[in-house]
């Protein structure tokens, strides 16, 4: 009986160290896992187009458009900007009345939101913006840009327009609310169709606002048809940005 008493102190005392050892282990992991805060700035690279109306000093304030370029426009050459959408129109003598902002993405990048949200910010403090007229449009690689910018900040813009790119349904509940128009070639062979037709499909599920015209006979390039079309600057400064009340 005593050894087996001798065994049963020994179990017991193992089972103890055991325990002692697990619960110093947890206190030190925790010791180790300490509060930390990231308060900094993200410094901004961005070359961009500024087109201002021909009577700017005439107005107090004026509709501003960000326009985004595609993947092709990459680079460090602004001259590549003005290949398609409003900054060719601009460069063959068109006039708007809106702030045309045209930024270009550098080579390899991709249309980040956090960084146009800063070059948005910066243009306001620089320039004669009014703030409830703010729109955004862009294609292809720039049609990605726009879905993805109106999700991170949906209570900016008046109203948008994305042509043949894509987004994420599940965050088309932030920015139903924005009036959108979605224009998509029929025979994209680069971003499908059924892209654009889940966005309009989620915004319709809100009840959003939502336009959606589709090309039939056209690859990729929907750009070309839609910022010929005089029609969409009527829509877009024909909306202003709905603040909701608390």
């Amino acid at each position: 009986m005593k050894t087996n008493k001798i065994q049963m102190l020994r179990t017991i005392s193992f089972e103890v160290i055991l325990c002692s050892f697990i619960l110093s282990m947890v206190g030190t992991s925790e010791a180790r896992q300490k509060e930390a805060k990231l308060d900094t700035q993200v410094q901004v690279n961005l070359n961009y187009l500024v087109y201002l109306p021909e009577n700017y000093d005439q107005k107090k304030s004026w509709p501003l458009v960000l326009f985004l370029h595609g993947a092709g426009e990459r680079g460090e050459n602004l001259e590549k900007v003005k290949v398609h959408g409003p900054p060719k129109l601009v460069k063959q003598g068109k006039e708007f009345p809106f702030i045309l902002i045209s930024p270009q993405c550098p080579t390899g990048g991709w249309w980040n939101p956090i960084e146009l949200t800063a070059l948005l910010d910066s243009v306001e403090g620089e320039y004669k913006v009014d703030k409830d007229r703010e729109y955004l449009t862009g294609l292809s690689m720039g049609g990605y840009g726009t879905w993805s910018l109106v999700s991170h900040t949906p209570k900016r813009f008046a109203a948008i327009i994305p042509v043949c790119g894509a987004g994420i349904p599940y965050l088309v509940p932030t920015h139903s609310n924005v009036p959108t128009w979605v224009f998509h070639g029929e025979k994209d062979s680069v971003i499908p169709l059924a892209r654009s037709e889940e966005m309009v499909k989620a915004y319709k599920s809100k009840k959003g606002s939502i336009q959606f015209t589709v090309y039939p006979e056209t690859d990729h390039d929907s750009w070309t048809a839609t910022y010929n079309n005089p029609e969409i600057y009527s829509w877009l400064l024909s909306n202003k940005r709905v603040i909701e009340k608390k």
